[in-house]
């Protein structure tokens, strides 16, 4: 497998072993995810034996839609249909076609998610297909390391590997879409293409705005706002639309994997909770083009320095979950007095706090306020990360002090 990936793409995906697992056992396979993220990439590599097919070519979509039973017919082998979300009511007819025979791995669906796309699988498709979903690349796959192990996140490895030969401002300003990287393209012009392609467009088609300029205003005041607490009032306010539409307009940024929201722990510990999520835009480099940063030196001392590396570390959380086939189990907590934890995860049997602290030197500081928080009576967590902007990596009064790379 490696040698075929290596002919489409640089970077070894962690997915690939999860995609042909669950292509071994379901009809069908569906790989979601925002644009470019590397999801045609992935599965011609992983399938080179199925038929591609993409429809967002214009004949091979009219075919679909108007003759979808003798489109399928073309396809007595396994295909690769790519964008599926182009011709949603074809999935109707996959259903009825693998009813009938349910081999494995017959079709290979790939959409950039959206409403439409996710209501008609998850209507259409329970039961006959697995769903996965393909982030942009996590740092590791950058660097052609192993995959953060989430399990053991709290925990320092005797043998480590060496930092990886990246500038922590220049590769969270760069963020992680693929094609940049492969191709060495110039961060801020592609993500001003990415952003008029697939923000302005896509999501303004699904959303029907009419209002280009209030969408745009709407985009750019939400990646101010990324690892905040979401306050919806605010931020309605501050765009000049209803609270509805703004969180009409959010669920769409997030079904399309721009943004996150981290909902808050229900863990009180017999505390007083907020119960306001906090956002994270996934890619941080879209981020910081739609801020306006200009360079990773501006980054470095910028105001939202901190919040853009806490949506940084949270990104790289969410790939570690989505790269094993799972759906994230992330939180953040935060009391009524002002204490909070960044991010906690869940592992159901045990919680692991993470906080993330921008800077590159620890000081004692910098770890109360896990301390707090596991001293919480009722609290059966111990430990917890801190993930740090330098390489410094060590246990710390049983604290794992990670560095920004998590190593």
């Amino acid at each position: 497998m490696q040698a075929i990936l290596n002919n489409f793409n640089m970077f070894q995906r962690t997915l690939s072993e999860r995609l042909v697992a669950a292509a071994c056992k379901m009809p069908v396979v569906t790989l979601v995810g925002p644009r470019q993220s590397g999801k045609t990439t992935l599965v011609r590599a992983v399938f080179p034996d199925h038929r591609y097919l993409s429809l967002e070519r214009p004949d091979d979509r009219a075919e679909a839609l108007e003759d979808p039973r003798g489109f399928l017919a073309r396809f007595e082998n396994p295909v690769i249909l790519d964008e599926v979300q182009r011709a949603p009511e074809l999935l109707s007819y996959i259903q009825v076609d693998v009813d009938e025979d349910d081999r494995p791995g017959r079709f290979i669906l790939t959409g950039s998610q959206n409403l439409l796309l996710m209501e008609k699988i998850s209507q259409t498709l329970a039961g006959r297909t697995a769903i996965l979903h393909l982030l942009p690349l996590s740092t590791a796959e950058l660097c052609g390391r192993p995959p953060v192990d989430i399990d053991i996140l709290d925990k320092i490895e005797s043998k480590l590997l060496p930092p990886p030969d990246l500038d922590i401002w220049k590769t969270i300003w760069t963020g992680f879409y693929p094609r940049i990287h492969d191709k060495n393209l110039d961060p801020m012009s592609w993500l001003a293409d990415y952003h008029r392609t697939y923000v302005e467009r896509d999501l303004r088609d699904v959303l029907k705005v009419m209002d280009l300029d209030l969408f745009e205003r709407f985009v750019r005041l939400t990646a101010a706002r990324t690892g905040q607490v979401l306050n919806i009032a605010s931020l309605s306010e501050d765009v000049g639309v209803t609270q509805p539409t703004a969180k009409r307009w959010l669920t769409a940024l997030r079904i399309s994997f721009i943004i996150t929201l981290f909902q808050p722990h229900h863990a009180s510990f017999r505390k007083r909770l907020r119960k306001s999520p906090k956002l994270h835009f996934i890619d941080t480099g879209l981020a910081c083009y739609l801020l306006g940063i200009k360079d990773p030196e501006i980054l470095s001392y910028h105001p939202l320095r901190g919040a853009i590396f806490e949506s940084y570390v949270a990104g790289e959380l969410m790939k570690g979950f989505s790269n094993i086939g799972l759906e994230h189990r992330l939180y953040h907590w935060r009391d009524s007095t002002g204490h909070e934890i960044d991010i906690l995860i869940d592992l159901g049997d045990r919680l692991i706090p993470v906080e993330a602290k921008s800077g590159m030197t620890i000081t004692s500081d910098t770890v109360t306020g896990l301390r707090w928080w596991t001293d919480l009576e009722r609290n059966p967590a111990v430990g917890g990360v801190v993930v740090h902007g330098g390489d410094e990596s060590r246990m710390r009064n049983g604290i794992a002090i990670r560095p920004w790379y998590l190593g």
